[in-house]
Protein backbone atom coordinates (compact mmCIF):
# COMPACT_ATOMS: atom_id res chain seq x y z
CA UNK A 1 0.00 0.00 0.00
CA UNK A 2 2.97 2.27 0.74
CA UNK A 3 4.50 1.60 -2.94
CA UNK A 4 0.93 2.55 -4.25
CA UNK A 5 0.80 5.74 -2.56
CA UNK A 6 4.03 6.90 -3.11
CA UNK A 7 3.59 6.42 -6.59
CA UNK A 8 0.44 8.32 -6.65
CA UNK A 9 2.12 11.43 -4.51
CA UNK A 10 5.27 11.75 -6.84
CA UNK A 11 2.63 11.47 -9.73
CA UNK A 12 1.09 14.92 -8.47
CA UNK A 13 4.43 16.72 -8.71
CA UNK A 14 4.70 16.77 -12.73
CA UNK A 15 0.64 17.26 -12.84
CA UNK A 16 1.46 20.34 -10.76
CA UNK A 17 3.78 22.04 -13.08
CA UNK A 18 2.15 21.25 -15.92
CA UNK A 19 -1.49 22.30 -14.47
CA UNK A 20 0.48 25.67 -13.33
CA UNK A 21 2.30 26.33 -16.52
CA UNK A 22 -0.82 26.37 -18.53
CA UNK A 23 -2.52 28.64 -16.51
CA UNK A 24 0.49 31.25 -16.09
CA UNK A 25 0.58 31.01 -20.03
CA UNK A 26 -2.44 31.12 -20.90
CA UNK A 27 -3.09 34.21 -18.36
CA UNK A 28 0.00 35.64 -20.34
CA UNK A 29 -1.75 35.30 -23.63
CA UNK A 30 -4.61 37.71 -22.16
CA UNK A 31 -4.45 41.16 -24.69
CA UNK A 32 -3.57 43.51 -21.56
CA UNK A 33 -1.47 45.61 -20.00
CA UNK A 34 -0.50 44.69 -16.02
CA UNK A 35 1.45 47.48 -15.93
CA UNK A 36 -1.72 49.73 -16.90
CA UNK A 37 -3.73 47.58 -14.25
CA UNK A 38 -1.87 48.48 -11.44
CA UNK A 39 -1.55 51.70 -12.14
CA UNK A 40 -4.52 53.01 -13.58
CA UNK A 41 -5.25 54.97 -16.96
CA UNK A 42 -3.62 57.74 -16.19
CA UNK A 43 -0.29 56.46 -15.75
CA UNK A 44 2.65 57.76 -17.89
CA UNK A 45 4.32 56.16 -20.30
CA UNK A 46 7.78 56.74 -17.99
CA UNK A 47 5.59 55.17 -15.17
CA UNK A 48 4.47 51.79 -16.74
CA UNK A 49 7.94 51.46 -17.75
CA UNK A 50 8.99 51.33 -14.29
CA UNK A 51 6.14 49.30 -13.21
CA UNK A 52 6.86 46.65 -16.44
CA UNK A 53 10.19 46.46 -15.02
CA UNK A 54 8.83 45.87 -11.11
CA UNK A 55 6.60 43.52 -11.99
CA UNK A 56 9.42 41.41 -13.88
CA UNK A 57 7.20 41.52 -16.96
CA UNK A 58 10.15 43.01 -19.14
CA UNK A 59 12.00 39.38 -19.02
CA UNK A 60 11.27 36.14 -21.59
CA UNK A 61 8.36 34.80 -20.23
CA UNK A 62 10.09 31.16 -19.07
CA UNK A 63 12.43 33.40 -16.81
CA UNK A 64 9.17 34.81 -15.32
CA UNK A 65 7.77 31.14 -15.15
CA UNK A 66 10.69 30.32 -13.48
CA UNK A 67 10.28 33.07 -10.89
CA UNK A 68 6.61 33.14 -10.21
CA UNK A 69 7.70 29.25 -9.13
CA UNK A 70 10.48 30.61 -6.53
CA UNK A 71 7.91 33.35 -4.99
CA UNK A 72 5.01 30.27 -4.89
CA UNK A 73 7.55 28.18 -3.10
CA UNK A 74 8.13 30.83 -0.96
CA UNK A 75 4.30 31.49 -0.45
CA UNK A 76 4.51 34.42 -2.08
CA UNK A 77 1.63 34.56 -4.20
CA UNK A 78 2.10 38.30 -5.70
CA UNK A 79 -0.17 41.50 -4.97
CA UNK A 80 -3.73 41.82 -5.98
CA UNK A 81 -4.09 44.62 -8.80
CA UNK A 82 -7.18 45.45 -7.54
CA UNK A 83 -6.87 45.79 -3.65
CA UNK A 84 -3.10 45.96 -3.23
CA UNK A 85 -3.53 43.10 -0.78
CA UNK A 86 -1.36 39.95 -0.35
CA UNK A 87 -3.39 37.42 -2.72
CA UNK A 88 -2.38 34.59 -0.45
CA UNK A 89 -4.44 36.57 2.42
CA UNK A 90 -7.25 36.97 -0.17
CA UNK A 91 -7.22 33.24 -0.84
CA UNK A 92 -6.66 32.34 2.84
CA UNK A 93 -9.63 34.32 3.59
CA UNK A 94 -12.11 32.83 1.41
CA UNK A 95 -10.64 28.97 0.76
CA UNK A 96 -12.50 27.93 3.76
CA UNK A 97 -15.82 28.76 2.92
CA UNK A 98 -15.37 26.73 0.21
CA UNK A 99 -14.28 23.99 2.44
CA UNK A 100 -17.04 24.20 4.60
CA UNK A 101 -19.78 24.04 1.65
CA UNK A 102 -17.84 21.70 -0.49
CA UNK A 103 -17.66 19.44 2.53
CA UNK A 104 -21.39 20.11 3.88
CA UNK A 105 -22.76 19.49 -0.07
CA UNK A 106 -20.32 16.06 -0.39
CA UNK A 107 -21.95 14.95 3.01
CA UNK A 108 -25.15 15.63 2.04
CA UNK A 109 -25.10 14.12 -1.22
CA UNK A 110 -23.91 10.82 -0.04
CA UNK A 111 -26.30 10.58 3.06
CA UNK A 112 -29.33 11.06 0.59
CA UNK A 113 -27.93 9.54 -1.99
CA UNK A 114 -26.70 6.22 -0.72
CA UNK A 115 -29.87 4.98 0.78
CA UNK A 116 -32.04 6.22 -1.64
CA UNK A 117 -30.04 4.10 -4.30
CA UNK A 118 -29.92 0.50 -1.79
CA UNK A 119 -33.43 1.26 -1.30
CA UNK A 120 -34.11 1.45 -5.17
CA UNK A 121 -32.35 -1.48 -5.86
CA UNK A 122 -33.74 -3.70 -3.00
CA UNK A 123 -37.56 -2.19 -4.48
CA UNK A 124 -36.46 -2.60 -7.61
CA UNK A 125 -39.60 -2.46 -10.56
CA UNK A 126 -41.68 -1.03 -7.84
CA UNK A 127 -42.81 2.47 -7.17
CA UNK A 128 -40.58 2.90 -4.12
CA UNK A 129 -37.79 2.53 -7.22
CA UNK A 130 -39.98 4.53 -10.11
CA UNK A 131 -40.18 7.73 -7.42
CA UNK A 132 -36.32 7.31 -6.80
CA UNK A 133 -35.42 7.17 -9.72
CA UNK A 134 -37.44 9.93 -10.86
CA UNK A 135 -36.21 12.27 -8.55
CA UNK A 136 -32.77 11.59 -9.76
CA UNK A 137 -33.34 11.81 -13.25
CA UNK A 138 -34.85 15.62 -11.95
CA UNK A 139 -32.28 16.69 -10.34
CA UNK A 140 -29.75 15.65 -13.03
CA UNK A 141 -31.94 18.06 -15.30
CA UNK A 142 -32.05 21.36 -13.05
CA UNK A 143 -29.24 23.31 -13.46
CA UNK A 144 -27.59 24.35 -10.20
CA UNK A 145 -28.24 28.27 -10.53
CA UNK A 146 -31.98 27.34 -11.58
CA UNK A 147 -32.50 25.58 -8.09
CA UNK A 148 -30.39 28.30 -6.28
CA UNK A 149 -32.97 30.75 -7.63
CA UNK A 150 -35.62 28.84 -6.74
CA UNK A 151 -34.78 27.62 -3.38
CA UNK A 152 -34.44 31.41 -2.51
CA UNK A 153 -37.59 32.24 -3.66
CA UNK A 154 -39.10 29.44 -2.00
CA UNK A 155 -37.54 29.30 1.55
CA UNK A 156 -36.34 33.11 1.57
CA UNK A 157 -38.76 34.85 -0.06
CA UNK A 158 -42.17 32.89 0.27
CA UNK A 159 -41.48 31.05 3.70
CA UNK A 160 -38.81 33.37 5.09
CA UNK A 161 -37.35 30.15 6.68
CA UNK A 162 -34.15 30.61 5.70
CA UNK A 163 -31.34 33.91 4.97
CA UNK A 164 -30.99 34.08 1.08
CA UNK A 165 -27.34 35.46 1.01
CA UNK A 166 -24.31 35.80 2.79
CA UNK A 167 -22.28 33.38 6.10
CA UNK A 168 -23.21 35.17 8.71
CA UNK A 169 -24.15 31.86 10.79
CA UNK A 170 -24.76 28.15 9.51
CA UNK A 171 -28.13 28.98 8.56
CA UNK A 172 -26.70 30.18 5.84
CA UNK A 173 -25.24 27.68 4.61
CA UNK A 174 -28.29 25.22 4.30
CA UNK A 175 -29.48 26.44 0.83
CA UNK A 176 -26.08 26.59 -1.17
CA UNK A 177 -25.15 23.65 0.62
CA UNK A 178 -28.30 21.99 -0.53
CA UNK A 179 -28.28 23.44 -4.09
CA UNK A 180 -24.88 22.29 -4.24
CA UNK A 181 -25.39 19.00 -3.26
CA UNK A 182 -28.35 18.17 -5.82
CA UNK A 183 -26.50 17.06 -9.09
CA UNK A 184 -24.51 15.25 -7.27
CA UNK A 185 -27.41 13.53 -5.24
CA UNK A 186 -29.45 12.53 -8.11
CA UNK A 187 -26.10 10.72 -9.87
CA UNK A 188 -24.87 9.10 -7.06
CA UNK A 189 -28.41 7.55 -6.50
CA UNK A 190 -28.25 6.00 -9.64
CA UNK A 191 -24.67 4.73 -9.78
CA UNK A 192 -25.76 2.73 -6.07
CA UNK A 193 -28.95 1.61 -7.69
CA UNK A 194 -26.74 0.26 -10.52
CA UNK A 195 -24.15 -1.42 -8.46
CA UNK A 196 -26.15 -2.55 -5.80
CA UNK A 197 -28.14 -4.45 -8.40
CA UNK A 198 -24.95 -6.01 -10.45
CA UNK A 199 -23.68 -6.91 -6.74
CA UNK A 200 -27.01 -8.55 -5.62
CA UNK A 201 -26.72 -10.67 -8.72
CA UNK A 202 -22.84 -12.45 -7.68
CA UNK A 203 -22.89 -15.96 -6.43
CA UNK A 204 -21.21 -14.96 -3.00
CA UNK A 205 -24.56 -13.56 -2.24
CA UNK A 206 -26.26 -16.29 -3.28
CA UNK A 207 -24.17 -18.24 -0.63
CA UNK A 208 -24.44 -15.93 1.49
CA UNK A 209 -28.41 -16.36 1.80
CA UNK A 210 -28.07 -20.02 1.47
CA UNK A 211 -26.03 -19.78 4.47
CA UNK A 212 -29.39 -18.46 6.33
CA UNK A 213 -27.51 -14.81 7.21
CA UNK A 214 -29.91 -12.38 7.56
CA UNK A 215 -30.89 -10.29 5.23
CA UNK A 216 -29.56 -7.28 6.86
CA UNK A 217 -26.20 -8.96 7.17
CA UNK A 218 -26.16 -9.75 3.52
CA UNK A 219 -26.91 -6.45 2.27
CA UNK A 220 -24.90 -4.08 4.42
CA UNK A 221 -21.79 -6.72 5.40
CA UNK A 222 -21.73 -8.26 2.07
CA UNK A 223 -23.34 -6.36 -0.90
CA UNK A 224 -22.69 -2.81 0.51
CA UNK A 225 -18.92 -3.27 0.37
CA UNK A 226 -18.73 -3.99 -3.20
CA UNK A 227 -21.08 -1.61 -4.67
CA UNK A 228 -19.31 1.37 -2.70
CA UNK A 229 -16.25 0.52 -5.38
CA UNK A 230 -18.29 2.62 -8.15
CA UNK A 231 -19.11 5.50 -6.11
CA UNK A 232 -15.36 5.92 -4.63
CA UNK A 233 -14.02 5.97 -7.78
CA UNK A 234 -16.65 8.85 -8.91
CA UNK A 235 -16.03 10.46 -5.47
CA UNK A 236 -12.55 12.49 -7.53
CA UNK A 237 -15.09 13.12 -10.39
CA UNK A 238 -17.52 14.71 -7.70
CA UNK A 239 -15.14 16.64 -5.96
CA UNK A 240 -14.43 18.20 -9.35
CA UNK A 241 -18.20 19.26 -10.63
CA UNK A 242 -18.32 20.51 -6.96
CA UNK A 243 -15.53 22.78 -7.73
CA UNK A 244 -16.55 23.72 -10.55
CA UNK A 245 -20.72 24.27 -9.24
CA UNK A 246 -19.03 26.31 -6.34
CA UNK A 247 -18.54 29.01 -8.74
CA UNK A 248 -21.84 29.61 -9.69
CA UNK A 249 -23.96 28.89 -6.58
CA UNK A 250 -21.42 31.24 -4.63
CA UNK A 251 -22.35 34.21 -6.78
CA UNK A 252 -25.71 33.38 -6.10
CA UNK A 253 -26.06 33.31 -2.57
CA UNK A 254 -23.08 35.90 -2.09
CA UNK A 255 -20.71 33.06 -0.38
CA UNK A 256 -17.84 34.13 0.21
CA UNK A 257 -16.13 31.02 -1.21
CA UNK A 258 -13.31 30.86 -3.73
CA UNK A 259 -15.96 30.82 -6.75
CA UNK A 260 -17.12 34.15 -5.60
CA UNK A 261 -13.27 35.62 -5.63
CA UNK A 262 -12.91 34.43 -9.13
CA UNK A 263 -15.61 35.33 -10.63
CA UNK A 264 -14.88 38.75 -8.76
CA UNK A 265 -11.31 38.74 -9.78
CA UNK A 266 -12.19 37.80 -13.68
CA UNK A 267 -14.58 40.90 -13.60
CA UNK A 268 -12.14 42.99 -12.28
CA UNK A 269 -9.44 41.95 -14.35
CA UNK A 270 -7.32 41.13 -11.03
CA UNK A 271 -5.07 38.97 -12.73
CA UNK A 272 -2.93 37.42 -9.98
CA UNK A 273 -5.79 36.60 -8.04
CA UNK A 274 -7.17 34.74 -11.11
CA UNK A 275 -4.23 32.70 -11.56
CA UNK A 276 -3.54 32.00 -8.49
CA UNK A 277 -7.26 30.55 -7.84
CA UNK A 278 -7.26 29.17 -10.75
CA UNK A 279 -4.05 26.58 -10.10
CA UNK A 280 -5.26 26.23 -6.32
CA UNK A 281 -9.10 24.98 -7.71
CA UNK A 282 -6.80 22.65 -10.46
CA UNK A 283 -4.70 21.29 -7.63
CA UNK A 284 -7.40 20.57 -4.96
CA UNK A 285 -9.04 18.67 -8.21
CA UNK A 286 -6.28 16.47 -8.46
CA UNK A 287 -5.51 15.50 -4.75
CA UNK A 288 -9.30 14.64 -4.37
CA UNK A 289 -9.08 12.28 -7.19
CA UNK A 290 -5.49 11.15 -5.32
CA UNK A 291 -7.47 10.42 -2.40
CA UNK A 292 -10.35 8.52 -4.37
CA UNK A 293 -7.41 6.43 -5.70
CA UNK A 294 -6.50 5.58 -1.93
CA UNK A 295 -9.98 4.97 -0.56
CA UNK A 296 -10.65 2.74 -3.83
CA UNK A 297 -7.36 0.96 -3.78
CA UNK A 298 -8.70 0.09 0.51
CA UNK A 299 -11.09 -1.20 -0.66
CA UNK A 300 -10.38 -3.48 -3.74
CA UNK A 301 -7.26 -4.50 -3.00
CA UNK A 302 -6.73 -5.59 -6.55
CA UNK A 303 -6.04 -2.09 -7.94
CA UNK A 304 -2.80 -1.71 -5.74
CA UNK A 305 -1.66 -5.52 -6.78
CA UNK A 306 -2.46 -5.23 -10.32
CA UNK A 307 -0.20 -1.81 -10.32
CA UNK A 308 2.61 -3.12 -9.06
Amino acid sequence: MSAFLIRRVLLLIPMAFVLSAIVFWSIRLIPVDPASLVLGPFATPEQKVLATKKLGLDKPVYVQYALYLKNVGQGDLGLSTRSGKPVTDLILHALPYTLMLGGVALAISYLLAIPMGILSALRQNTFVDQFCMMFALIGMAIPAFWLGLLLILVFSVRLNWLPAIGADSWRHLILPAFALALEGTALTARLTRSATLEVLRQDYIRVARAKGLNERKVIWGHALRNAMIPIISLTGLRLGWIVGGAVIVEQIFAWPGMGRLLVESILNRDYPVVQAVLVLLGISVVLANLIADVLYALVDPRVRHASR
